[in-house]
């Protein structure tokens, strides 16, 4: 219901065209899974009936592969949505912050996930991890932290998509809920991890293509904008006719933006829970290859750092300039607060720029980056379900039985979220509501779980009661903040930014603090044993698997003693512990015997195949080395964005000349285009030889076929 001064959206789309992405493409893609998934077990050893295959793609996925799903499953519908939103509202400094506020995390999950190969590489879930260090009070919270964030995310994704399209098409929103997931779903179930990497590449590229048509148009075709300089004119005269609150001069095209900067406190905040409390992220590092894994992440993370910086940039600023044209969707008037809300900025950017023609465009990229993600989701889910609740709580389950419960976990999750998508629309609960309080219901648990495999004094009392103790500063933090700020306490204000930063700032800060301090007094006993030692026991499960999936294997000069199948069920007796160790509680798991590098059995013969190759003992120097080099390398990119270039323009109230405006626009331009290599062609370069020898083995097939 429109009110006064408002018009609804002008949708130049019919329904059957919002219907006929949902579900044609989705269909579409579906069967190009099922096309993929034959032809990977036709004709390479990795099949899906195998449960390490389908939950972890056998930790084989190379760094571009790794890169392109990074940047896949980071760009949410919000990251195109809402970047745009938050500059049309605030200016450049906004797409510039929330670029920043997903690639750090990222960033340093680079030197994380190299900890994870040294430290954990046999396990299939972080929450694995936890229980194994802490037991199962810890294992408990930090898997309710887990399925919070699914269920933010899943609602960032259907719920953010869904009104999108219906903004475009008319199509029903509620009916969009439910067959976005339920499509993607198919193909998961078809082909696992694997299969999302596949289509996450798929979605990169179109997702990239969308960006260069829509920032050549803004900046060199479009009738309606057309140039550099004719956006910085009309700026000029928005900065006049609609100044920005606390920005310098009220520009557009400043970093000195003070609700800038409250947007780049929440950001942060939210990117940081989004990273680390997502077993999609952690199940990429384990996905991967061990000596490739942090190049994957940081590559992954500056690729990503293009999409809001650019694709915000252009589309949040040109629905501001082109407000009063014509063409515009709700002319004369500017977007409503709800319709900024709901994410429908970028949509009128692109219907005033192209027509019907930016309209689909839109439509199509906001599906990409919804079921790239959502993919991502579902696998994420259906392991914490099997391998943390199913297989930890219930009866052990083989290999088989882990590939049943996740395809049936994964159907269950789909129609779930559709359902869980339409109660936060009934509630009226929107996109922009999710994206302020995911910080706020997920930071507390984001240096513990971190820490986890990091530190060796983390114990169960620092892990659990510093998560605790975070999660009451910030939800304190959160209703006394709303109270005094804005004076009354209710849905829509605990989503504002002054609500999320009162309540996402202390739940990160106090749970750190208290962590830290639990640590001291209470340490761990910085024994990697357990952890090391976890591991799966349905890798080799797959009655047809074309070869042995690759084992986690331990530094062959740890002192680690092997742990028989006696002893493993001796210490899930409650109450047994010996020497005072952390507890061993694991059902899904077992220990890996100590294998000699030097035995010649350790080598297995594989097809001829570059990802095939003889399996190594992990190196803990060389992980050790590259977990500081990412460090390095992460702190370095971290403050570059964050402190070098924001913070001088933001201190000097610089506000940006034409001169200026059209070199940034050009920088956003250039990343752009180096993102669009990393995920594009490094992934097919990585894989050529295995990419001939599918191609060889199909058009041999297909001519003995014909004969």
């Amino acid at each position: 219901m429109t009110q006064v001064g408002e018009r609804e959206f002008t949708k130049l789309l019919t329904p059957a065209t919002g219907y006929g992405v949902v579900v044609g493409l989705g269909a579409a893609f579906a069967l190009l899974m099922i096309a993929f998934t034959y032809l990977q077990r036709r004709f390479t050893r990795f099949d899906t009936n195998n449960a390490s295959e389908f939950a972890t793609a056998s930790r084989s996925i190379k760094p571009g592969l790794i890169c392109a799903g990074i940047v896949s499953a980071w760009t949410w519908s919000a990251t195109l949505l809402q970047s745009s939103t938050a500059t049309y509202q605030s200016g450049v400094s906004a797409a510039w912050w929330y670029g920043v506020g997903g690639t750090i995390q990222i960033a340093f999950f680079a030197a994380i996930a190299a900890k994870v190969k040294m430290n954990a590489n046999g396990a299939t879930t972080f929450l694995q991890i936890c229980r194994a260090r802490y037991g199962t009070p810890s294992h408990l919270l930090f898997t309710f932290y887990a399925l919070v964030c699914a269920h933010i995310v899943s609602g960032s994704l259907v719920l953010g998509a869904s009104a999108t399209i219906s903004a475009l098409t008319g199509a029903n929103i509620e009916a969009c809920n439910f067959l976005l997931p339920i499509g993607i779903a198919i193909y998961v179930i078809a082909g696992g991890l694997r299969a999302t990497f596949i289509c996450d590449f798929t979605h990169t590229v179109i997702l990239f293509v969308i960006i260069y048509m829509f920032m050549f148009s803004a900046y060199a075709t479009s009738p309606q904008l057309g140039s550099i300089s004719r956006l910085y004119d009309l700026l000029s005269q928005a900065a006049v006719s609609d100044p920005v609150a606390g920005n310098t001069d009220g520009s557009y095209m400043t970093m000195k933006s003070n609700p800038g900067i409250l947007f780049a406190g929440c950001t942060i905040a939210s990117g940081f829970a989004g990273v680390f409390c997502d077993q999609g992220y952690w199940q990429r590092a384990i996905a991967s290859r061990p000596e490739s894994t942090t190049k994957a992440y940081i590559l992954g993370g500056m690729s990503w750092f293009a999409i809001p910086w650019a694709f915000g940039t252009t589309m949040g600023l040109s629905a501001r300039a082109l407000q009063t044209s014509p063409n515009y969707p709700t002319y004369p008037y500017e977007l409503s607060v709800s319709q900024q809300s709901a994410g429908l900025v970028a949509p009128a950017a692109a219907v005033t720029l192209m027509g019907s023609g930016g309209a689909a465009a839109v439509l199509l990229v906001t599906f990409m980056a919804a079921t790239s993600a959502a993919s991502s989701e579902l696998i994420a889910v259906s392991s914490i379900v099997v391998y943390d609740i199913l297989g930890t709580y219930g009866r052990p389950l083989t290999g088989k039985q882990v590939v049943f419960w996740s395809h049936v976990v994964i159907a269950v999750a789909a129609v779930w979220f559709g359902a869980w998508a339409c109660i936060l629309h009934a509630a009226n609960i929107d996109l922009g509501w999710l994206f302020y309080v995911q910080g706020v219901c997920l930071t507390p648990a984001v240096v513990p779980i971190g820490l986890t495999v990091v530190w060796g004094r983390m114990s169960r009392v620092s892990a659990f009661w510093g998560t605790l103790f975070g999660t009451v500063c910030g939800m304190l933090g959160w209703f006394i903040g709303c109270w005094k700020v804005y004076g009354l306490i209710n849905i829509a204000n605990l989503a504002k930014p002054y609500s999320a930063i009162s309540g996402s700032a202390p739940g990160l800060v106090m749970s750190t603090i208290a962590t830290l301090i639990l640590a001291y007094f209470y340490p761990g006993t910085n024994d990697w044993t357990v952890t090391r030692a976890i591991h799966q026991a349905d890798d080799n499960a797959s009655t047809d698997a074309k070869g042995p999936a690759e084992p986690a294997h331990v530094e062959a000069g740890d002192d680690i003693t092997p742990v028989s199948q006696s002893q493993q069920e001796k210490n899930l007796v409650p109450g047994r512990q010996e020497d005072d160790k952390e507890e061993i509680a694991t059902v899904t798991t077992r220990h890996a015997p100590i294998e000699s590098p030097s035995d010649p059995g350790d080598e297995m013969n594989m097809d001829n195949v570059e990802t095939d190759s003889i399996v190594k003992d992990l190196d803990q120097d060389m992980l050790q080395k590259v977990f500081v080099r990412a460090g390095i390398i992460s702190g370095t990119i971290s403050l570059i964005i964050t402190i070098i270039v924001p913070i001088p323009m933001f201190a000097a109230h610089y506000v940006f000349s034409l001169t200026f405006f059209k070199f940034w626009i050009s920088a956003a331009f250039i990343w752009a285009f180096l993102a669009g290599i990393f995920c594009i062609v490094l992934p097919v370069w990585e894989s050529k030889t295995q990419l001939a020898l599918i191609g060889r083995a199909f058009l041999g097939l297909a001519r003995s076929t014909r004969k």
